[in-house]
């Protein structure tokens, strides 16, 4: 457990024996350009908010060797330097191509995932990751191929455990690759990273079933439905009026829906009676939820972060966990 003070504990991490924080810590922002060319969250922001998740007691930092083109990366690295790197459980990811023109430095194939395990310690200014994601599942590198380059760097002491990242619903294709580690004897993957939270469950049945029954770890991204979950969306604007107008014509027509609405008023209704926000609601039930290990929660400011990470003092009651997993309908609703 965590210190008395702090406001995030640790928790089992799958069956791999270590714990984890209970709040992961995304920062995918980081560095992040936007159309207009500004930076959502340039490096001092990065570093003020890593000390924010650090002083709740926080000690996993998800990120990518994408994410801000590996400004992320560096950033942590330069804040990890001033603290005992031992502390913490650091996690990248490799998948997107980096070099325009060069289909290699794209996906999971032998040669880049070799480059890019050096290049992104480096910015880390780490000798290792203690887990490293595929991004993506790459169908142009075999299976066997990507297990075992993935377990050598595992021998190289360059990686501690292995995560596959966003494979919904193919649980079936982690099954198939751990089969083959398992007959190996080579490093097999432990942690998976799906998008999940109250609207988003396409995960649920087979997927969470599989990674119970393996004991593998599961720490969703997206817990908060890219914002929809935060209450600042309202039901009339949102279906027809100046929020539909202002988002994107795809993630308006996911989200700004009758359904999603409909789960909103129940997180709503929640939210009054345990008296916090809807998005600490949102993560509470993530935290609650059978086979979650630990969301991934991010934010722009420390304001909006400090918000996120109360979501771990807030219990909620069987009957509140179930008034909100049923809230969304499906077969798998209440499991």
């Amino acid at each position: 457990m965590s210190d008395s003070d702090d406001a995030i504990d640790f928790v089992q991490f799958g069956d791999t024996g270590l714990q984890t924080s209970e709040l992961q810590f995304g920062t995918w922002r980081f560095g992040k350009e936007t159309e207009e060319g500004n930076v959502e969250i340039g490096e001092q922001r990065a570093h003020e908010l890593l000390d924010a998740y650090d002083e709740a007691g926080g000690r996993y930092i998800d990120t990518a060797d994408i994410y801000g083109g590996g400004k992320s990366e560096e950033w942590i690295g330069d804040w990890l330097s001033e603290r005992d790197r031992e502390r913490y459980t650091i996690a990248s990811k490799i998948f997107w191509q980096i070099r325009d023109g060069d289909p290699n430095s794209r996906g999971t194939n032998r040669k880049n995932v070799r480059d890019r395990i050096d290049a992104l310690l480096d910015r880390l200014g780490t000798d290792y990751v203690d887990v490293l994601y595929i991004h993506r599942w790459d169908d142009q590198t075999p299976t066997k191929e990507l297990m075992k380059t993935l377990n050598g760097l595992v021998e190289d002491g360059k990686v501690h455990y292995l995560g596959a990242s966003t494979l919904r619903p193919n649980a079936w294709k982690v099954a198939k690759a751990n089969e083959i580690a398992a007959n190996e004897g080579w490093e097999p993957f432990t942690v998976l990273q799906p998008r999940y939270n109250l609207v988003d469950r396409e995960i649920e049945g087979d997927y969470l079933e599989f990674a119970r029954s393996e004991g593998l770890a599961v720490c969703p991204w997206s817990p908060l439905g890219q914002g929809f979950l935060t209450g600042k969306y309202d039901r009339e604007d949102g279906l027809t009026g100046e929020s539909r107008a202002s988002e994107s014509s795809r993630w308006a027509d996911n989200y700004l829906t009758d359904e999603n609405f409909d789960v909103h008023d129940e997180l709503d209704a929640v939210a009054d009676e345990v008296d916090a926000s809807p998005a600490q609601v949102a993560l509470a039930w993530l935290c609650h939820r059978d086979g979650v290990t630990a969301p991934i929660v991010g934010a722009r400011t420390v304001d909006q972060l400090e918000e996120n990470l109360a979501a771990a003092s807030i219990d909620l009651s069987d009957e509140q966990v179930e008034r909100l997993t049923v809230s969304k309908g499906g077969p798998y609703a209440g499991l």
